[in-house]
């Protein structure tokens, strides 16, 4: 299957642009790494537009002033910032830019090296990650610790993979704060279903395939895999079922019994996001032989549905992976047997909680 077109490069003009933003960056935004110039997307907006015109100056000031009016995050704030799925250049801008202002960062294990390289040098680093059935922090630990250095007017960033708000548990820490009057804000982040859709090329709605797509849970609640698989089973959806390999076979059983054929179409994608990610394709009958050869270290997401057969022959990703020679794919923490928060303090700071 032949590649897509070629986006043209940047004017000239466009060109210096970018670069002026990026001397911007590095003066206001002290200890975060500038976003690097990219020549194969045309920014918009009233600034890229004046450049184009040829008025360099006032595109530069338009930078400035939009850079200025970004409010500083005050003392005794948390932010709730998504990391999204691990390649660092998905972060969003806002989300660079509490990363440079923050005294703390409390992290999860899927937030990789190269996101938290982005924090300010001194900067404290909190890891408060879990895996399945084995949780460094208990959820209302983490609840409190968040609670308890706001309180010491610290500047907070709670770093979380994907989105907050998407199977992030978000929403305990924000009710946590409201309930202790702590100020915070949510930063979103690209969540895991829409990096996995755009690597593998798989179109999560589509007018002929798909009129819905459901995000699950493949998580138990009480050893009990507690899904509505009657609802899950309707034609004409796409089902994005995070961490779901520990409960697969239950799931693929629910799902078979709801009455979705064995032969509906399936796809496992592995690291969506980063510079590994991989797709397997298969059926809902399948699945289950696929996720045997996954690479357990990776996070993997499952979808489910028609779009799957509209994903070309080589996944988006994997036809572009001679673009990042020689980079490696994120890291992100290993879970290990830790019963405590492991903090990182920088000299002067006193680590205990």
């Amino acid at each position: 299957m032949g590649h897509g077109p070629a986006f043209p490069d940047l004017s000239p003009r466009l060109g210096a642009l970018a670069g002026c933003l990026q001397a911007l960056v590095r003066r206001a935004w002290s200890g975060v790494v500038a976003l690097q110039h990219r020549r194969d997307a045309k920014p918009a907006g009233e600034a890229p537009d004046r450049a184009s015109a040829g008025g360099e100056p006032r595109a530069d000031d338009a930078f400035a002033q939009a850079i200025k009016s970004a409010a500083p995050m005050p003392p005794g704030m948390v932010c709730l910032v998504g990391a999204g799925p691990g390649s660092v250049d998905l972060l969003t801008l806002r989300a660079l830019r509490l990363l440079g202002e923050a005294d703390v960062i409390v992290h999860d294990r899927l937030v990789s090296d190269e996101a938290l390289h982005l924090a300010r040098a001194d900067a404290e680093r909190i890891y408060v990650g879990k895996s399945r059935a084995n949780h460094c922090l208990p959820q209302a630990e983490i609840n409190a610790l968040l609670v308890h250095l706001a309180r010491q007017g610290r500047r907070v960033v709670r770093l979380k993979g994907g989105d907050p708000f998407v199977f992030g548990r978000g929403g305990e820490e924000a009710a946590a704060l409201a309930e202790a009057g702590i100020p915070y804000q949510v930063v979103p982040g690209v969540t895991a279903a829409l990096a996995c859709g755009a690597d593998a090329g798989i179109p999560l709605t589509h007018r002929d395939a798909a009129q819905m797509l459901t995000l699950v849970t493949g998580h138990t609640r009480d050893g009990r895999l507690d899904i509505d698989a009657t609802a899950l089973a309707r034609p004409n959806q796409t089902l994005a079922i995070y961490m779901g390999l520990a409960n697969l076979p239950d799931l693929v059983r629910q799902l078979i019994g709801a009455g979705l054929d064995a032969s509906h179409p399936a796809a496992i994608v592995e690291a969506g996001g980063t510079v590994a990610s991989r797709r397997l394709d298969g059926t809902l009958g399948s699945l289950t032989a696929m996720a045997r050869v996954l690479r357990t270290a990776q996070p993997a997401l499952i979808i489910i549905g028609e779009v799957v057969r509209l994903a070309p022959a080589v996944a988006p990703a994997a036809a572009l992976s001679t673009r990042y020679a020689g980079r490696r794919p994120p890291t992100w923490k290993k879970p290990g047997n830790r019963i405590k928060p492991v903090i990182t303090a920088h000299a002067g700071r006193d680590a205990t909680l």
